[in-house]
C-alpha cells in the first residue's frame, strides 16, 4: 500500500512538471557561460518562439532590455569606440549579455503562458528540491574532508573553511554562494506564502549555511515587513522559526560571522583612524606651531617609554618556550600533537597565483594604481562604499557623460572587470583584453587594494560591484531611470496583482546593491519566474470570483 502511495505520488509529480523549463533553469543558472548558451539554444528549439510582443502599453515583457541597449549604441558612437578594435569585442561582448537576458526572460514567459499554475509550482518546487540535494551535498563533502562536525568552528588547512565555509556552498548553479543565498531567500519568501513549512526551513537552513550576512540582514526586514503586514497566524509562526534558526545559527554554529558583521558595521558607523593621526591642541597654548608639535611628540614619546618600563621581564628569557615534558603512568613520553588553533596553521604564508597576477599587474601599473600601489593605504571606508563615491565624483567631475555615463565595459560592470585578462569572473581572450583609463584608476584601482591583500580582505564589503552602480556609470541617469520605469515599473504595474512578488521586489532591490546580477544570467531570470507566476496566479484567481461566470 506504501508503494502504491508512493508512486502514485511520483507519477503526479512527473506529470505535472514543465521538463523543457525544469532544464532550462538548471542549465541556464548554472555558473558557466559555456553551459548558458547551449541552454538558450535548447529551449528555442524545443520551444521556438521569437514573438516577444513589445509595446509602450502593456508590453508583454520589460522594455528595460531594448532601451539599455539603445543607450550602449548611443554612447558607442558617441565616444568613436569602434576606433577600438579590443574595445570592439568588449561592446559586443555585453550587448551578447544584454540578448541573452531578453532571450532568457521570453522563455520564461512563454513557460508560464503555456502552463498550469500547478505545473509552475511544482516546476519550482523540483528545482529547490534538486538544488538543496547538492547543497547539503557540499557541506557533507566539508565535513567528510576536516572531519569535523561543525567545519564553521574548523580552523584547520589554514583556515580553508571556518568563517568562509559558506562560499563552499554554491548549490546547483555551481556560483558564488551568493548566488545560492538569493535563490533560497526567494525560496523562503515563496514557501512561506504556499505554507510548505518544510520548504521554508529547508531554505532557511541553505541560506544560512552559505553565511551571507547581508543576504540574511535583508530577508530578515522582508520577512518583518511580511509578519507585520501580509501574513496570517501559520505564517507567523513561520517567520519566528525563521528567526530562531538565524540566532542559533549566529551564536552556535558560527559566532565569528556574528562577530564580523558587528565589526563591519562598528567600521562603517565608527571609522577606524590610524594611531597618532591627530594632535589636539587648544588655542590657549602660549608656544608656537612647531614647537606644539615637538611637544605633543615628546610627551607621546615619554609615555610610551614610561609604559614600556613598568613591563616586569621575565627571569629566563626562554622560560615561556618550555613546557612540562608529558608521560604516561609507565614512564613512556607523550608527544602532543600541534594546536591547530594556534597562528602558524591558520595564516597561510605563501601568496597564491591569483594574487601574484594582481600583485604583478599593480606593480605594472604603479603610476596610474594611487591606491592598490600605496601600502600604507589605509580605508576608513569598505570598497563598495568607496566605489560609488568613484562613480559620483567621476560624473561630478564629467558632467557630460551624467545623462547617458561613461559607456558599457568603461567603469564599472562584470564586463570592465572580465575584459581586464586578469581571470576575474571567468577567462577573457588575452589578445582582446581591453581597460579603460576611468576603470583603471577608479574600481580596478580599489578592488586590486582590498583583493591583492590577505584573504580576510576578500568580502562581499570590498568589491564594488553593484547594478545601481553599473547603471549609474555606464548608462548614466538615464540608465537609472530606464531601469525605474520599464523594469521595475514593468512589475510594478501589477502591484495590486501580486502577493509574495511584493516582498521579492524588496528583496531584490537590495540584492542589487550586492552585484552585477543582469550580467551574471542567474538571479534575475528566478526573480522574473516568480513575480511572473504571481501575476498570472492571482489574475486567475480574480476572475474565478463568485459572480464573473464568464471565465468560470
Amino acid at each position: 500500500m506504501t508503494f502504491a502511495i508512493a508512486d502514485f505520488r511520483l507519477k503526479r509529480v512527473i506529470n505535472y512538471v514543465d521538463w523543457k523549463l525544469l532544464l532550462f533553469l538548471l542549465l541556464f543558472l548554472n555558473v558557466k557561460l559555456a553551459i548558458k548558451i547551449p541552454a538558450i539554444i535548447i529551449i528555442y528549439l524545443l520551444q521556438f518562439n521569437f514573438r516577444f510582443g513589445f509595446s509602450f502599453k502593456n508590453s508583454r515583457l520589460p522594455l528595460f532590455y531594448l532601451f539599455i541597449i539603445a543607450i550602449a549604441f548611443i554612447d558607442f558612437f558617441i565616444t568613436k569606440g569602434y576606433a577600438n578594435s579590443n574595445y570592439m569585442v568588449v561592446f559586443f561582448t555585453g550587448i551578447a549579455f544584454w540578448l541573452l537576458c531578453l532571450l532568457a526572460v521570453h522563455q520564461v514567459k512563454l513557460s508560464v503562458e503555456n502552463n498550469d499554475v500547478k505545473i509552475i509550482h511544482t516546476t519550482i518546487l523540483v528545482f529547490f528540491v534538486i538544488n538543496a540535494v547538492i547543497s547539503f551535498y557540499n557541506i557533507a563533502h566539508i565535513i567528510l574532508e576536516t572531519g569535523a562536525i561543525n567545519p564553521y568552528r574548523y580552523q584547520g588547512q589554514y583556515q580553508k573553511y571556518f568563517i568562509g565555509t559558506g562560499d563552499y556552498i554554491r548549490g546547483i548553479t555551481f556560483d558564488i554562494s551568493t548566488t545560492n543565498a538569493v535563490i533560497n531567500a526567494f525560496g523562503v519568501i515563496y514557501f512561506l506564502t504556499r505554507k510548505n513549512a518544510l520548504m521554508v526551513c529547508v531554505c532557511m537552513a541553505i541560506l544560512l549555511l552559505t553565511g551571507s550576512n547581508f543576504i540574511n540582514l535583508a530577508l530578515l526586514i522582508v520577512l518583518a515587513f511580511i509578519f507585520l503586514f501580509k501574513s496570517a497566524k501559520d505564517q507567523k509562526s513561520l517567520i519566528v522559526v525563521c528567526l530562531m534558526f538565524l540566532i542559533v545559527f549566529m551564536a552556535k554554529v558560527s559566532p565569528q560571522n556574528n562577530m564580523y558583521t558587528f565589526q563591519t558595521v562598528k567600521n562603517i558607523i565608527y571609522p577606524q583612524k590610524p594611531p597618532f593621526a591627530k594632535v589636539i591642541i587648544t588655542k590657549t597654548d602660549s608656544f608656537s606651531y612647531a614647537e606644539k608639535i615637538r611637544r605633543a611628540i615628546a610627551n607621546r614619546y615619554l609615555d610610551s617609554i614610561r609604559r614600556f618600563s613598568k613591563r616586569k621581564e621575565p627571569t629566563n628569557p626562554y622560560q615561556a618556550l618550555l613546557k612540562p615534558i608529558l608521560k604516561t603512568d609507565q614512564g613512556r613520553i607523550l608527544i602532543v600533537k600541534p594546536n591547530i588553533n594556534t597562528p602558524p596553521y591558520q595564516t597561510p604564508t605563501d601568496t597564491s597565483d591569483e594574487r601574484r597576477k594582481l600583485l604583478a599587474f599593480i606593480d605594472s601599473h604603479k603610476s596610474n594604481l594611487t591606491i592598490s600601489s600605496n601600502k600604507n593605504y589605509v580605508s576608513d571606508l569598505p570598497g563598495k562604499a568607496v566605489g560609488l563615491l568613484q562613480t559620483v565624483n567621476f560624473l561630478n567631475q564629467h558632467p557630460a557623460k551624467i545623462i547617458a555615463g561613461d559607456g558599457m565595459g568603461n567603469f564599472s560592470s562584470k564586463l570592465a572587470f572580465k575584459a581586464t585578462g586578469l581571470g576575474f569572473d571567468g577567462g577573457f581572450p588575452a589578445k582582446y583584453a581591453y581597460i579603460h583609463n576611468d576603470f583603471l584608476i577608479n574600481h580596478l584601482d580599489i578592488y586590486l587594494n582590498f583583493f591583492s591583500k590577505g584573504v580576510g580582505f576578500h568580502t562581499l564589503t570590498n568589491s564594488p560591484f553593484s547594478v545601481y552602480d553599473q547603471l549609474l556609470a555606464e548608462y548614466g541617469l538615464l540608465g537609472l531611470l530606464i531601469f525605474v520605469i520599464f523594469y521595475l515599473g514593468f512589475f510594478a504595474r501589477h502591484l495590486k496583482k501580486l502577493t509574495y512578488g511584493i516582498p521579492l521586489l524588496m528583496l531584490m532591490l537590495a540584492a542589487f546593491f550586492i552585484d552585477y546580477w543582469f550580467e551574471r544570467l542567474s538571479v534575475l531570470i528566478f526573480f522574473e519566474l516568480l513575480l511572473l507566476l504571481n501575476i498570472k496566479e492571482t489574475t486567475y484567481l480574480k476572475h474565478l470570483k463568485p459572480g464573473n461566470y464568464e471565465h468560470q
